[in-house]
């Protein structure tokens, strides 16, 4: 059995393991909780309504400073916010952009005027083109998936090398409607990628869709 070691103090793996979970859910300290079957005034009505009413003020607020404020230990704050009210602690979701009220209003009033376009001429996205960019590679890397192969319990597992993505690459271009590709390229060799490029690319692109489109 995995065993940990603290100074004089060892810890088994089922230990370890429960003390991860708690740590994962915002615990702060290694306070035993409360025995079972003992009365417990820390985490009475009144220390409930307290620390509910100071989280909800401040999100951020730690365990620690809670139980300080409310004059319980640790260990009742973490019982109070875990098991009572339902609580832990989560990291902020990453978005790429935060948008002001302004912003926001802009959004929506865009996406209106497009859904009203497309009620009152419901073959107004069959004009619409769209375009994408991406690198391909000279060799992409075959996936754990593709590689799969079936195989009896008797005969032995195959074995392939591990390998890196290519270095050689080329940036593509392609434009596309709702029947497929309308129009694409690829970056020739020590072109840079600039307004003037993406001009050129505007240009073939609308030669291409008068050719497809006469």
């Amino acid at each position: 059995m995995l065993t940990v070691t603290f100074g004089a103090s060892t810890l088994s793996q089922k230990s370890v393991y429960k003390w991860y979970n708690r740590f994962t859910n915002s615990r702060e300290d290694f306070e035993d909780d409360e025995p079972p079957g003992v009365a417990i005034t820390s985490t009475s009505e009144d220390n409930i309504e307290v620390a509910k009413k100071i989280v909800l003020e401040n999100r951020r607020v730690t365990i620690r400073e809670v139980a300080e404020d409310v004059g319980i230990s640790i260990g009742s704050c973490h019982t109070i916010f875990s098991h009572i009210l339902g609580m832990k602690r989560v990291a902020a979701k990453f978005v790429p952009k935060l948008l002001n009220f302004e912003q926001k209003q802009r959004r929506i009033s865009i996406v209106q005027e497009l859904l009203n376009d497309v009620n009152n001429d419901p073959d107004l996205l069959k004009r619409v083109i769209t375009g994408d960019e991406t690198w391909v590679y000279g060799y992409d890397v075959e996936t754990k998936t593709q590689s799969s192969e079936w195989k009896r319990p008797d005969e032995p597992r195959s074995k392939k090398a591990r390998q890196a993505r290519s270095n050689v690459k080329v940036l593509l271009t392609v434009f596309f409607d709702y029947k497929g590709v309308v129009h694409h390229e690829l970056l020739p060799t020590g072109r840079t990628v600039n307004k003037e490029y993406y001009k050129e690319v505007m240009q073939r692109l609308r030669e291409a869709i008068r050719l497809k489109r006469s």
